[in-house]
């Protein structure tokens, strides 16, 4: 019962993918790609303990997905008085939400869907192999092109507050604040600072040489998602808007507003527990600089 679902898999030769009689997907090559509907099954991948943590987590893993509230004020004043405000950011975050929930989830689904209960964390660097190498490399540079830009705009609000807190300590007139024009061609004229230059260089080095040190993706990436998720993206948004609309309390409203509040609470808690874990555990076999 063939299916002809196909999918090329950046493995040896790029082997075809679909689906056998059994209702497994499989590679054209022979060697199949176990699945099931639960994921990995306790007793022959992972133990009972083990799956339960994965689970949490993964929580916290979409949770930073999902996570854009740092910056979301930011973009935001950007953005020119007419039409208002709130309305392009409401349209803009449905927009780039929907899209990503999309690819997100093609991510997930193809890449399950190829490689089963096998599927890395991390696609790039998690199989083993560097081969074809040309695959590789182009989806490394498209990570680093997104990263780059992505690392501009996430880092704002922490150059923003280090930059106010310096010019605050010392005079605008001192050789460190002082504010030059500099005329680039077909550019026009752009403000810099030596204080500004140094400062995020030195942020960019550091923060680079730790990822290098503790290459735990999956996990720090649910830990950060976990700690700032129910604060940043629920908790204050939730609050300010009641306080706004002056909701009453303990009406129909406020009270599921705050049963939202404490769902995503739980789920928060839930994604640190997991992710602590899988960093107690990665420590055991951690070598610095060395993939993890």
């Amino acid at each position: 019962m063939e299916a002809g679902l196909g999918f090329e898999v950046a493995k040896g030769n790029e082997a075809m993918v679909d689906f056998d009689d059994d209702g497994r997907v499989k590679r054209t090559e022979g060697v199949a790609a176990r699945t099931t509907l639960t994921g990995v099954t306790v007793g022959v991948d992972v133990s009972a303990g083990e799956k339960v943590w994965r689970t949490f987590q993964a929580l916290g893993n979409m949770a930073f997905a999902f996570t854009y509230s740092n910056v979301l004020i930011e973009i935001e004043d950007t953005l020119e008085s007419n039409p208002p405000e709130n309305q392009v950011m409401k349209k803009a975050s449905n927009i780039g939400v929907s899209i990503t929930t999309v690819f997100y989830m093609l991510c997930g689904v193809l890449g399950y869907a190829a490689f089963g209960n096998d599927a890395p964390g991390n696609f790039l660097t998690g199989f083993g192999f560097y081969e074809p190498f040309w695959l590789v490399d182009v989806g490394n540079i498209c990570v680093a092109i997104h990263l780059i830009g992505a690392y501009q705009v996430f880092t704002q609000p922490v150059f923003q507050v280090v930059e106010n807190w310096w010019h605050g300590r010392w005079s605008r007139r001192h050789l460190l604040t002082m504010e030059h024009v500099v005329s680039i061609p077909l550019l026009g004229d752009h403000p810099f600072s030596f204080f500004r230059l140094v400062w995020r260089a030195l942020y960019v080095i550091l923060t680079t040489v730790i990822a290098m040190i503790f290459p735990f993706f999956n996990d720090f990436v649910g830990l950060i998602g976990a700690i700032s998720y129910w604060p940043l993206t629920v908790y204050f948004p939730i609050e300010m808007f009641v306080a706004r609309a002056k909701i009453r309390r303990f009406s129909a409203g406020w009270t599921w507003l705050k049963v939202l509040s404490f769902g995503c609470l739980v789920v928060a808690l839930l994604g640190t527990c997991g992710s602590l874990q899988g960093l107690i555990h990665s420590v055991k076999g951690y070598k610095p600089f060395k993939s993890a």
